[in-house]
């Protein structure tokens, strides 16, 4: 069974505003004008409805020149949406494409099987969703986890599960439902028909400076999760220095706007606002992060990454009606372990398959005895990219054993000459452009002093947004 497209191509205003511009021979008339709606928000005005899902439409069709919406964009970006304005616009960038349709999905007692999904903004060794789906399908729960590649500092779940010998991102929607009915998760790669229209502005604002936009980046992830067609949506806001989102106060509105959206749309949506100062688990890269997310499905792994994911199976299970149950339970006793290796070889991986090793390694020791009261995700995350975990540019290739693993944590005690970070790559050339990412990017506080008595890390869970 496929989830059945549903065509949605934005439909044109009938407003009657004139245009500012006559139509060509063998061109349509255009109910708006680019200038008139780049001027009103320009001048603090709301963007009415017809005006939203023209501009959207119009540039998705190439009627709208880059120049124009870059210009929309900043004054977005200096202006900001209402709520309003930022639902209508996120449906405008839903109807460009399809969406998926999940209701054909059946429960063992024949009823339509919920649906929950997670996303995450970002970060550095964030492989939350690798043990994540596995552990919510556990209880009943289809989870259909479209994910997408890295870029810059942050690591892609695509990249990973690519470390993994066989294993292929690229499903049909056809074989994508097979999987969610047998197995009840499939993590795969995310196709070209969901909001196109978000596709081509995010490369305009990612080349304008105009990336940081709230509004838009709230709808352009929603606009995805809304039109996957998942009943309920947990959302995992990174804050911090290696996230996204720098500041409590910005990651904070960012989540509750995405609430808002998701809400606004029919999906049970929520969000967690999660710590990014420091790296989540001990890993780094793309290879290690499948093994320490391994461990976590045998019952082991970093203790922040268990929390993690166990807090957000149980907000996802909540959401799809599953109560009295503590998925804890089924990292344990690897329930959720069967399901992984079910994932893995129904999309061509091989589970048991060694993971690649880097060729060459780099260990960065204290400098000196006391407390390691910083460990920065940024540092830690430019130097994963730099040693070859990354990519700066789309189509850049990976190296699935680079990285960084980590062999402490900001509040751990460490001794001068003990090991503090691996380095890991094929290039051993890249090994003095990730030391220099490196640079000041750890603290130690001596034993006995002030700063290290009184040292107490951020929670990471900060804030729940119900």
């Amino acid at each position: 069974m496929t989830p059945q497209p549903t065509s949605t191509s934005a439909s044109t205003s009938t407003s009657t505003a004139p245009s500012t511009s006559a139509p060509r021979a063998g061109h349509r008339a255009e109910p708006f004008d680019a200038i008139e709606v780049i001027r009103a928000k320009r001048d603090r005005q709301q963007l009415s409805d017809g005006q939203i899902d023209w501009v959207v439409e119009a540039y998705t069709r190439g009627v709208v020149a880059d120049e124009q919406m870059s210009a929309l964009a900043m004054a977005i970006l200096l202006n900001g949406m209402d709520r309003p304005e930022i639902a209508r616009w996120t449906n405008a960038m839903i109807a460009s494409g399809e969406r998926m349709d999940f209701s054909q999905l059946r429960g063992p007692d024949g009823g339509v099987k919920p649906t929950a999904d997670k996303h995450s903004t970002g970060g550095v060794g964030d492989k939350i969703t690798l043990p994540l789906a596995p552990l919510v399908a556990v209880y009943g729960v289809a989870v259909p986890q479209l994910s997408g590649r890295g870029l810059g500092h942050t690591g892609g779940t695509l990249d990973k599960l690519e470390a993994i010998p066989g294993w292929q991102a690229n499903l049909s929607n056809e074989a994508m439902m097979d999987q969610l009915s047998s197995l009840g998760a499939v993590i795969c790669a995310a196709g070209s028909g969901l909001a196109p229209a978000d596709k081509k502005l995010y490369a305009l604002r990612d080349v304008t400076g105009t990336v940081e936009a709230i509004p838009l980046i709230a709808s352009s992830i929603m606009s995805k999760k809304i039109a996957e067609g998942t009943g309920t949506l947990v959302l995992d806001v990174k804050c911090g220095s290696g996230a996204f989102m720098k500041t409590e106060s910005d990651a904070l509105e960012l989540a509750r706007t995405m609430v808002d959206l998701g809400r606004d749309a029919g999906v049970n949506t929520s969000a967690l606002l999660t710590d990014m100062d420091t790296p989540l688990g001990l890993t780094a890269g793309n290879a290690i992060e499948v093994a320490e997310s391994v461990e976590v499905l045998a019952g082991g792994g970093p203790a922040d990454v268990v929390e993690l994911t166990v807090e957000l199976a149980r907000r996802m299970l909540a959401g799809a009606g599953i109560t009295g149950v503590d998925p804890a339970e089924a990292l344990a006793d690897g329930r959720a372990m069967d399901v992984w290796r079910r994932m893995i070889a129904a999309q061509g991986g091989d589970p048991d398959a060694p993971m690649a090793t880097a060729r060459e390694s780099h260990v960065v020791t204290a400098g000196e005895s006391g407390v390691l009261t910083r460990l920065d995700a940024m540092a830690v995350g430019l130097a994963a990219w730099r040693l070859g975990a990354g990519r700066a540019r789309k189509e850049d290739p990976v190296q699935d054993a680079a990285g960084v693993r980590l062999h402490a944590k900001p509040g751990d005690t460490v001794q001068a000459g003990q090991p503090l970070l691996t380095l890991l790559t094929d290039t051993p050339e890249q090994f003095d452009r990730a030391l220099s990412a490196l640079e000041g990017g750890y603290s130690i506080a001596p034993a006995g002093s002030a700063e290290a008595g009184t040292f107490v890390r951020r929670p990471l869970i900060i804030d729940r947004i119900d």
